[in-house]
């Protein structure tokens, strides 16, 4: 927890020798103040570290705070899950107090940045994220800062961006848990594969570069193949996966790290693989539990995908409203799901999603900075 006190109007308006209510006005941008005196005072408040107080701001303006979820439409569950999750949490902390705007873009920086345009123009008083490319999102979510707007990460993270936080599963755990074992699945040898959205993404990458530093690290017989990327549409993932198997068909294994794990294992049954093909998918949906059932998916990575949505909320809501935000990133442990435990983790999945208390899975150690 930081102990550092917070910046506040007085301490800036005594450093320059001036009232609080210019100081105030200078940073809100009212008329009445000298273009030098203003400049001077965003100077100094950059210099001090000061950031407003936005629970106050809300309060005095006895206003609810209006949130704006922007994220992938997605090919499965995992995204209705986020939002789902997003809707709980904000419902078990008291709906009266948000009022949520979701919008969703068909595809990766397919109309992001339209969605995001569209939030900074409802002025919407925090957002919820999944930054699918990064890179060309940097911009935007630094006009947001600017505009004091907190940016939560939901599922991936934008290094360097001035996102508030970032809250996903541990996306390096992930993948050295899946190179572990389809390392004991192949008893140490033979070629794998590994299928992706896009490496610019940094989950994605950073699954990747857990799941070969694992394989080599364990089992350094085994031959890995370059990891093929599928920008989240199915046929591409299909023809890929074909091409693939036409390529290698002595190919033992492939993990799939994102939610498209149907049009692999369809492309490996028209490639009559399916059958001795050792596959590592990812996330959980009724067509991939039938795949566990019958045998023909080794396990699944499931990346708790509402508790990431729940938490997201739970996080921009603690800033907008007490002014604290996670010093490091919100990392879950992902769960592996085998046909072993399936029954039981649907059975707990269910008995999860009908209780709609305020979210408990947040670290107990997790530390805080203030923003008060």
């Amino acid at each position: 927890m930081s102990t550092s006190r917070r910046v506040t109007l007085f301490d800036i308006a005594d450093a320059l020798g001036i009232s609080t209510g210019t100081v105030h006005r200078a940073l809100h941008d009212h008329p009445g103040v000298n273009p030098m005196t203003r400049m001077r005072v965003l100077q100094v408040s950059k210099n001090m570290g000061y950031r407003p107080n936005v629970a106050a701001r809300l309060l005095s303006q006895n206003k609810q705070f209006r949130v704006s979820v922007n994220t992938l439409k997605g090919t499965t569950s995992f995204w209705d899950e986020v939002r789902g999750g997003i809707l709980e949490e904000a419902q078990a902390r008291g709906t009266h107090e948000a009022d949520i705007e979701f919008r969703t873009f068909p595809g990766l920086g397919e109309g992001e940045e339209e969605a995001f345009e569209a939030t900074i123009a409802a002025e919407s008083d925090g957002i919820i994220l999944f930054p699918s490319r990064p890179g060309s999102m940097r911009t935007w979510m630094r006009r947001a800062s600017r505009s004091k707007i907190p940016i939560v990460c939901v599922s991936t993270d934008a290094p360097h961006s001035n996102r508030l936080a970032a809250v996903s599963v541990d996306t390096m755990a992930s993948g050295s848990l899946a190179a572990d074992l389809m390392g004991r699945f192949l008893n140490r040898r033979g070629k794998v594969a590994v299928t992706l959205s896009v490496l610019a993404i940094s989950e994605h990458a950073e699954k990747l570069t857990a799941f070969e530093k694992t394989v080599r690290t364990l089992h350094p017989e085994i031959t890995l193949l370059d990891p093929i990327e599928d920008h989240d549409v199915e046929s591409e993932a299909y023809d890929k996966c074909r091409e693939l198997f036409a390529a290698h068909p002595d190919l033992a294994g492939i993990y799939v790290t994102t939610e498209a794990s149907m049009p692999v294992i369809q492309a490996a049954k028209d490639a009559q693989l399916l059958e001795r093909l050792t596959i590592i998918a990812t996330d959980l949906f009724p067509a991939l539990i039938e795949q566990i059932r019958a045998g023909k998916v080794s396990a699944t990575i499931y990346q708790r995908p509402r508790t990431q949505g729940r938490l997201a909320f739970r996080v921009l809501q603690e800033f907008l409203v007490n002014g604290r935000y996670p010093a490091l990133p919100v990392k879950l442990a992902p769960h592996l799901v085998m046909a072993g435990n399936l029954d039981f983790f649907l059975e707990k999945q269910a008995s999860d999603s009908s209780n709609v208390s305020a979210a408990s899975d947040l670290p107990s150690d997790l530390t805080y900075n203030n923003d008060d």
